[in-house]
């Protein structure tokens, strides 16, 4: 055991069942452990390398800013929070932005806007945010509360009030649960992720955005992990044709740095005032430097990109009769082996040089947006083999 592992072990809280890997350095879709081992990089920590480890742009932008300032408080201007957020206003058509540090704080600043927006137009008592079974928001208590599966909830009790949880895919359901409470917002992720790499069914989304705004009730669409190109569109909800109220985001649109986005649409633009939320790291120059990089590149040949290298995964895997499903979205891809847990197949990949992830019962795909074609190819086969071994 490495003296990293050693001290990891000692001083870091054991809340991550580490892989026996320590990573050192990397490029692009490569990274290389202790031992100088290289591994193909399929998970981008967890969808949050866009572009990949050590990206020239993204580090010419953030060593360009650190180089000026690194951190002012949000009681002054600084240029690249404003530079972001007039960016991504004007790729999504969405009027504000609130920033923030990560996704679990994107969620909990979309709840403040549901439920200040439902008090100010109906009363204080409309509080009750929707969220879908077996979605994931976060793991703050808030957002723990807005997440639908119960396993996450057995040992932080009593949660936050004021959630209720729907089955995806069932609108009659959803509207029924509408219905029995007094609710300001409902929140929802187009791909459940943690959930098992489920994309939800487009007749429902739209439903639901239709329900909302016939009710002018707040549709909250949660792009943490599905956001800033991994679906082969810049947000997920637009492979839909809806509009959301609120959109938040993280992971992917820092690119490595800690920051999290919540775009507010045209109703709910003017729901904060001056005091109404607030967060000390939020839009930091340095984080959105980074951001901007990434979201300027995300242009519709990038995303193109992504489109054919989705269809080239999931051609290789849907035929074998190994695998039970596929299923996902873009380069956010869940493979479920028929006769071999993922745990198994991935302990298979790591060892023969593929980094994996793992959704519940699937191989959880979600590579660097700008993954080498010859990278992409040579992971798709180790993890067949792994499903064949």
């Amino acid at each position: 055991m490495t003296d990293t592992k050693i001290i990891d072990k000692e001083y870091v809280a054991g809340t991550y069942n580490r892989f026996p890997v320590e990573i050192v350095s990397g490029k692009g879709s490569y990274v290389y452990d202790e031992n100088g081992k290289e591994y193909i990089d399929m998970g981008s920590g967890i969808g949050v390398t866009s572009f990949g480890i050590a990206d020239d742009a993204w580090k010419k932008a953030v060593t360009e800013q650190l180089n000026k300032v690194q951190h002012m408080s949000n009681l002054y201007y600084t240029q690249p929070c404003a530079k972001l957020a007039k960016l991504l206003c004007e790729k999504t058509g969405m009027k504000k932005v609130f920033f923030s540090n990560s996704g679990a704080e994107s969620n909990e600043c979309s709840i403040k806007v549901a439920r200040k927006y439902a008090a100010e137009k109906k009363g204080a008592e409309y509080s009750t945010i929707v969220t879908l079974v077996n979605s994931f928001h976060g793991r703050t208590l808030t957002t723990l509360s807005a997440t639908g599966q119960d396993h996450y909830h057995e040992l932080f009790q009593p949660l936050t009030p004021g959630f209720v949880h729907t089955p995806a895919n069932d609108l009659k359901a959803l509207i029924k649960t509408v219905e029995a409470n007094k609710v300001a917002g409902i929140m929802m992720e187009i791909i459940q992720g943690e959930g098992g790499v489920l994309a939800l069914d487009g007749d429902f989304v739209k439903g639901v955005a239709k329900y909302a705004k016939e009710n002018d009730i707040v549709l909250m669409i949660d792009e943490v992990q599905t956001g800033n190109g991994r679906t082969g569109e810049l947000y997920a909800y637009m492979n839909y044709g809806i509009e959301p109220d609120v959109v938040s985001t993280a992971k992917g649109i820092g690119g490595g740095l800690p920051l999290g986005a919540t775009m507010l649409g045209e109703k709910v633009q003017n729901v904060f005032g001056f005091g109404d939320h607030g967060s000390t790291f939020g839009g930091n120059p340095i984080s959105c430097a980074g951001a901007i990089s990434i979201i300027e590149r995300l242009n519709e040949e990038l995303l193109d990109d992504v489109k054919k290298k989705s269809e080239y995964v999931f051609n290789a895997f849907k035929d074998m009769k190994e695998v039970e499903s596929v299923s996902g979205l873009g380069l956010m891809i869940g493979i479920k082996p028929a006769n071999k847990t993922s745990a198994d197949v991935l302990k298979i990949c790591m060892e023969n040089g593929v980094l994996c992830l793992t959704a519940k019962d699937k191989i959880r795909l979600l590579p660097a947006l700008n993954i080498p074609m010859e990278a992409l190819e040579k992971a798709v086969k180790i993890i067949k083999d792994a499903i064949l071994a």
